[in-house]
């Protein structure tokens, strides 16, 4: 009797057999076997069994389910497989929030063992998020034509791993002083991957201002700061010969009007009616340099000689606001004159014995504003020396600088 095997089984496969007796006797001694194994897995042990004459199959075969190696994870991502590493899985890859996918999402196992698509990574292209504060508007301060503007620093935000390179600033940083106007101000901050994220605001200085000021008519004026900006200061002065009317200075307030009155300059108005000679000098305290000529007579010839030298030099008297009084003869006949006005004769004798001024013979007496006498010359004095000594006085030189700005001089 011929020897028979067991019918070969195999579990996700099939055998192909062919045998000496004909198709029916399919395990019969002498039978080969070709083992095959369907779609997705792969044969371990022999391809081909042989019915022996122990009733047994010449070897033992399996059909395994074939297995794709294990994928890497992605830096700053992962992956979610359904039926792990098999034929026929697929598995999907997603990256960190801040991080985008390069690659194929969705990657499956093929039968010859390998993943189908690119290996996939995940990469940064977000940019880095930063935020500046809104428009900043500053009044400058008083008397300033600047503003300091305060603000905090932005701070950068990344969206992946959240590392910044340092925040580049384009424009004055916090706590400056800014000038009138739009300022730009830009921040820029990187993140590893050298994505840009950038925010941009303004920094606007407002200077309140007043409508300008103009010098009045015999006058100028000098102002500071801008000349018309919150807290400037105006100060109005007269020209020789002319007194303030008003206020002598005018400061720019917040509503943007000017403080005081305003000043005009009046031709000086001496009253010569006046009952003592300390009276008549009050007149031109802090206004007027006074040039005090006494003579014995009108005939006296360094009087003539002083008065043809002044006569020329009339705007360099002006200019120094030096008012010439002159009094002439001796008790009981004196007279005072200043410009075309008389003085009485009680307050020539006065003038006289108040300064302590000689009655017989000639002399010249300089007095500065505040009534203090300055020089005496008992001869006839050149306006150029007169006007070297005024031009000394402390006060005279704060004057000569306005009127060097205000453009008065003589011919």
């Amino acid at each position: 009797e011929t020897p028979w095997c067991s019918p070969i089984k195999v579990k996700h496969g099939y055998a192909n057999c062919r045998t000496p007796h004909g198709q029916y006797y399919k395990n019969v001694l002498g039978t080969r076997c070709d083992i095959r194994c369907q779609k997705g897995y792969e044969l371990h042990g022999p391809p081909q069994l042989i019915c022996q004459s122990s009733k047994r199959w010449s070897g033992k075969v399996l059909c395994k389910q074939k297995r794709c190696p294990t994928l890497s994870m992605p830096t700053n991502g992962g992956f979610k497989c359904l039926d792990g590493a098999y034929f026929g899985s697929r598995c999907e890859y997603y990256c960190s929030p801040g991080y985008q996918l390069k690659g194929d999402r969705i990657v499956t196992c093929m039968d010859n063992k390998i993943w189908s698509g690119r290996p996939a990574s995940c990469i940064d292209t977000e940019p880095p998020r930063i935020q500046c504060p809104s428009v900043k508007e500053k009044t400058a301060e008083p008397n300033k034509l600047t503003a300091r503007v305060f603000w905090d620093t932005p701070e950068g935000r990344d969206t992946a791993d959240g590392i910044l390179t340092d925040v580049i600033l384009k424009g004055l940083p916090p706590g400056s002083h800014f000038p009138e106007g739009d300022h730009k101000i830009q921040y820029t901050v990187y993140d590893r991957a050298e994505n840009k994220g950038t925010c941009k605001f303004l920094v606007k200085v407002r200077v309140r201002r007043c409508e300008k000021l103009n010098a009045p008519d015999n006058g100028y004026i000098k102002c500071s700061g801008d000349g018309n900006n919150y807290g400037a200061t105006c100060e109005f002065f007269c020209t020789g010969g002319y007194e303030l009317q008003g206020s002598p200075a005018r400061v720019c307030q917040y509503n943007l009007g000017w403080s005081g009155m305003e000043p005009t300059c009046a031709p000086m108005n001496i009253n010569v009616n006046v009952r003592t000679a300390a009276a008549l000098l009050d007149q031109f305290y802090e206004k007027r340099r006074l040039l005090i000529i006494s003579t014995p007579t009108a005939a006296n010839f360094f009087y003539r000689m002083q008065l043809g030298m002044l006569q020329p030099a009339q705007c360099g008297l002006d200019l120094r606001h030096v008012t010439v009084v002159e009094l002439v003869g001796v008790f009981p006949a004196q007279i005072g004159r200043i410009g075309v006005k008389l003085l009485p004769p009680s307050l020539a004798l006065q003038l006289r014995l108040l300064l302590r001024i000689p009655h017989y013979n000639f002399n010249i007496m300089v007095m500065d504003k505040h009534g203090m006498d300055k020089e005496r010359y008992p001869f006839p004095a050149t306006p150029a020396e007169i006007f070297a000594l005024i031009d000394n006085f402390p006060l005279r030189k704060e004057e000569m600088k306005l009127q060097a700005e205000s453009g008065q001089s003589c011919p």
